[in-house]
């Protein structure tokens, strides 16, 4: 393998909210979502290159950035979309929070399809809006979606935007065309929106295969909103950067204003040029880490079964955030998460960040060194150990 995954580099002290935000300096955090790998070579080139002009202004996102975009989801996803679709901002949660208050009014009902990324809620209810929750089903070991159930809540006028998370996260799916379809069919019978974040797109296990929600049809790609970055898949989250694209002139208007209106319009010259050349050179390290992130979620699984037998583990199709099933120990998440905490040294996020359907399971963030994975299910063996 060209790059190696497996050293260990010390993030203590450069103020990462990961690493940095425990006193306890013995607590092994595998938590929060970005990566302890190095970013491929390409970024950290572009990144010093930039730092070289010693003159860090406001920035003009220049063509480059838009033609290595649209390039790159062409090639690798079999989805053409135009430069003027596109709108760019600082994070995909601040682009949530501005889409929602661009499509919707107060009391208006979103639809959220939950255990499900946290900060879906905030961005819901900052709005004043309502979550509604369309639960997926757990069972073996995975999760499908409830068609019926959201049939029958898109059906009420009041709901007018689907959050969708594809992938999924905490649930590990990788939507599949078919389930995307019929998404997109009821949303459309009930002139639901759908607003797909697509962050994880790139973080894919190999055996599938990432559909951008608006490939799925054309009727689908003009009326939807999606999310995307290359924050999340080359770890470069701290340089805040991401893109909303649009194919409904009217629509984007709205979400421009409301970009404009909560402020998140600038961004920094630094993350242009690390998406630029992430979009254009990344792609050889992007494939050796979906390899060695297989290789850890392979570890952690084999695990589990011979030690931990009693925790069985979500499959795993995409993201590096693994949802383990503690349900067995009768403890609640969040008091769980604390108890891991102060007696095991070890930080996982609650299941419950993710809506009332997490309850009993936990978050896991395999994306390190395969040391630190091993290190970090020993310590959560011998809590449980310790409880017998």
């Amino acid at each position: 393998m060209k790059y190696d995954f497996d050293e260990m580099v010390s993030r203590r002290g450069t103020n990462s909210v990961k690493w940095d935000s425990m006193k306890d300096g013995e607590v092994l955090p595998m938590w929060v979502a970005d990566m302890d790998f190095r970013v491929a070579p390409c970024i950290s080139d572009a990144l010093r290159q930039r730092v070289g002009h010693d003159i860090f202004g406001y920035v003009r996102v220049p063509d480059a950035y838009y033609e290595a975009a649209i390039a790159w989801f062409a090639r690798h996803h079999g989805w053409t979309f135009r430069r003027e679709w596109m709108i760019y901002t600082s994070g995909v949660v601040p682009a949530l929070s501005a889409i929602i208050k661009a499509l919707t009014e107060p009391g208006d009902r979103v639809l959220l399809q939950t255990p499900v990324y946290n900060c879906f809620f905030s961005s819901v209810r900052n709005n004043g809006c309502e979550v509604v929750s369309n639960p997926l089903i757990y069972e073996n070991h995975t999760y499908r979606m409830d068609y019926d159930d959201l049939e029958r809540k898109a059906a009420d006028p009041r709901t007018k935007l689907l959050v969708l998370c594809n992938p999924h996260n905490p649930a590990g799916r990788v939507w599949t065309r078919e389930e995307l379809r019929r998404v997109g069919e009821i949303c459309a019978h009930h002139n639901v929106r759908v607003v797909s974040d697509e962050i994880h797109c790139e973080l894919v296990m190999p055996g599938y295969a990432y559909v951008p929600f608006a490939s799925v049809s054309g009727e689908f790609e003009a009326s939807c909103v999606t999310c995307v970055s290359p924050s999340k898949s080359f770890n470069i989250a701290g340089l805040q950067i991401a893109n909303i694209v649009v194919a409904d002139g009217e629509i984007r208007q709205k979400i421009d204003k409301a970009i404009n209106v909560n402020e998140v319009c600038d961004v920094n010259p630094f993350g242009v040029e690390a998406a630029i050349a992430a979009y254009t050179g990344g792609e050889e390290w992007l494939t050796q880490l979906c390899d060695y992130l297989k290789g850890n979620y392979d570890y952690m699984r084999d695990y589990c079964l011979e030690h931990l037998s009693d925790f069985p583990l979500t499959k795993l199709e995409g993201t590096y955030l693994v949802w383990m099933d503690c349900r067995h120990l009768q403890i609640h998440s969040k008091d769980l998460e604390e108890r891991l905490v102060r007696e095991a040294k070890l930080w996982l996020n609650a299941g419950t960040m993710y809506g009332a359907e997490g309850e009993g399971f936990m978050r896991w963030n395999i994306a390190c060194p395969r040391s630190v994975v091993r290190e970090g299910l020993e310590r959560f063996r011998r809590f449980v150990r310790s409880l017998e």
